[in-house]
């Protein structure tokens, strides 16, 4: 089961990095259609869409590999069960308002497509298709912050070093 989630991780971060060179091509397109001459239609609307998807494709694996920013003013106060307790309660919160996120998420993109709702843009994409990145992010998201949750009831959750701090601004 451990191998199966972090493929999941690992394959939304992979589908995130190719929106990312995605966002890159779609700028650099724009870039040169305005020094040469040429304009791409679509191509701001298509970037925004690759930032979003980046965006939520990527927060499962970053959450995962304890990137997140996270405020441990309070947790460094505390520790044994006290500790345990306040991880598992955020955690636990976390995992519920993730699982709302999710929810909304994909009744958006469901509605958007069952209405045929397009972009107003000149680009006239279907919308469904930019926020399906969006739900699937969430649902990812939110079977990360499970994992996480069962994890750290269980004992087996890797803490956080003393360079938290340092990497997190």
């Amino acid at each position: 089961m451990r191998k199966l989630l972090d493929g999941l991780y690992g394959a939304a971060a992979a589908v995130a990095a190719v929106f990312m060179i995605g966002l890159l091509i779609m700028v650099l397109l724009s870039i040169l259609g305005r020094q040469l001459g040429f304009h791409v239609p679509g191509t701001d609307a298509y970037a925004g869409y690759l930032m979003a998807g980046c965006g939520f494709l990527a927060l499962a694996h970053t959450l995962k590999r304890g990137e997140h920013i996270r405020v441990t003013l309070l947790l460094h106060h505390l520790s044994g069960r006290a500790k345990h307790g306040m991880e598992l309660w955020a955690l636990g919160a976390s995992t519920l308002l993730s699982l709302l996120f999710a929810v909304y998420s994909v009744k958006l993109a469901w509605q958007s497509h069952v209405f045929n709702d397009i972009s107003t843009s000149t680009d006239a994409t279907p919308l469904w298709l930019p926020q399906l990145s969006m739900a699937i992010g969430a649902v990812v998201l939110t079977i990360a912050c499970l994992d996480e949750w069962i994890l750290q009831g269980r004992g087996l959750r890797r803490t956080e070093s003393g360079g938290e701090a340092l990497r997190n601004e």
